[in-house]
């Protein structure tokens, strides 16, 4: 049996950096780029070196702005 791994994608133009999506991160791994879109907004990148999201979706749910894209993906 493969373990699902997940995987979120921002659309960093449309953030405006509310840290909702952080907030709502059961393992943390959303966190401030410390860098801002042509809007003027800091945007929010996953920090996910490791791999460990599992896609719960949580981070989208929560988004004002449906900026978040979660993707899961069952690895063997």
């Amino acid at each position: 049996m493969g373990k699902i791994k997940g995987a979120i994608v921002i659309n960093e133009e449309r953030c405006k950096g509310c840290d909702l999506c952080a907030v709502a991160c059961p393992l943390h791994l959303i966190a401030p780029s410390g860098k801002v879109n042509h809007r003027g907004y800091p945007y929010v990148v996953q920090d996910d070196a490791e791999g460990r999201c599992t896609g719960c979706t949580a981070c989208a749910i929560v988004c004002p702005d449906g900026c978040i894209s979660v993707y899961r993906v069952k690895s063997e």
